[in-house]
């Protein structure tokens, strides 16, 4: 199995949790639940379902945190975790799953523009990679938007025979967002897509100093824990908003919080250390297919024809990068390759160079040298 089938596999894992966490959320959400308050329990239980990993895998091998550690940790969790999720779950309430995957496809384009500011990636225009990774990042955006909002025409395929009856009893149960929450809805998401990719630029600089994903993450979840219950109580004070009683809650936060935060942000955490925060932003355009399927499967939501579209130019944006960024990296080694080489062959010439000094007898050397 090569090398990086393993970081593939494990941001598709990433999307497919992600897709079933906004439905579970939506639902959630249409039972009455308080956004922030599912917010806050998905950091607790994140918490919770990371500290045995980083206390087994990590507790010999974590290095100390220092004040500068400490601080990168501090902002993971700001960005990462408290903004984005606070302003995604917001956006999620105020429309719909389709909607928020499509703009959280903003990721790419924003993470692409900020590492190129920063200096952790390179246009490199006039190279076949650097146009191949700028036209994808451009394609999947577009394919989103496409996806979102062009329906078309109604493709004639079955009904599911699993609908989701949980899903049928919610229908109706909140009326459709209307008025100023048409605007504050995708406001919210664009803001959580920017606010997640300053994430993924911390998390590159904080995984080469701080090499612990499971230890990282966990303390990242435990401020951000802190963090989203204040903000939480802020807002819902009654004792009765934040039982878990209600089955849909329990089951979105469980899943949410172990899923979605202690198995996502560890995987996310290695995949950007050992491929870069390009690599791992330009899979969100995968959550929009995953989660059309899903809500077909189990929401029985119409597929459009400008659903099969958008599929197919997100896929094709999505490999567009994968392949500019797997060329860059090849590009990278074999110039390294051949600067080794050069630099072997200068210093076998240096040598041959010393040894004919050493053995001219017209310098008077008769010095035996082992090479």
């Amino acid at each position: 199995m090569g090398s990086g089938f393993i970081p593939f596999l494990a941001m598709v894992l990433v999307q497919l949790g992600y897709a079933g966490m906004n439905i579970t959320s939506k639902l959630a959400m249409q039972s009455g639940t308080n956004p922030l308050v599912l917010v806050a329990y998905r950091q607790i239980f994140g918490t919770l379902s990371l500290a045995p990993f980083a206390y087994w895998l990590e507790r010999n091998t974590a290095p100390r945190i220092t004040l500068r550690t400490g601080f990168m940790i501090f902002l993971s969790s700001v960005t990462g975790v408290t903004g984005n999720q606070v302003l995604y779950y917001m956006g999620l309430k105020y429309s719909t799953p389709t909607i928020a995957c499509a703009l959280t496809n903003l990721l790419p384009a924003f993470t692409f523009i900020l590492a190129v500011l920063f200096r952790q990636e390179y246009l490199r225009i006039k190279t076949t990679a650097g146009v191949a990774k700028v036209i994808g990042t451009f394609l999947s955006v577009g394919g989103a938007l496409l996806l979102s909002f062009y329906h078309g025409n109604l493709i004639g395929i079955k009904e599911s025979s699993i609908h989701w009856r949980y899903a049928e009893r919610m229908e109706g149960s909140n009326p459709s967002p209307t008025g100023i929450t048409l605007f504050l809805g995708p406001l919210a998401l664009i803001a959580s897509a920017l606010v997640w990719s300053v994430w993924f630029i911390i998390q590159a600089d904080l995984s080469k100093t701080y090499p612990a994903p499971y230890t990282s993450s966990l303390y990242m979840c435990f401020m951000a824990s802190i963090q989203c219950v204040v903000i939480a109580l802020c807002d819902e004070h009654k004792a009765s908003a934040w039982s878990l009683h209600n089955h849909m809650r329990l089951l979105s936060s469980l899943y949410a919080g172990i899923v979605c935060t202690g198995l996502a942000y560890s995987l996310l955490s290695w995949t950007i250390a050992k491929k870069g925060p390009l690599y791992a932003s330009v899979f969100t355009p995968l959550l929009l297919i995953i989660t059309a399927v899903m809500s077909w499967t189990l929401l029985e939501e119409k597929l459009y024809v400008g659903t099969a579209i958008g599929s197919m130019v997100i896929v094709i944006g999505l490999y567009s990068v994968l392949w500019g960024k797997t060329k860059e990296m090849n590009d990278n080694d074999i110039v390294q390759e051949t600067v080794i080489e050069v630099m072997n062959d200068k210093e076998k010439n240096e040598m041959k160079d010393l040894e004919l000094q050493l053995y001219n007898p017209s310098n008077g050397n008769n010095y035996h040298v082992s090479t």
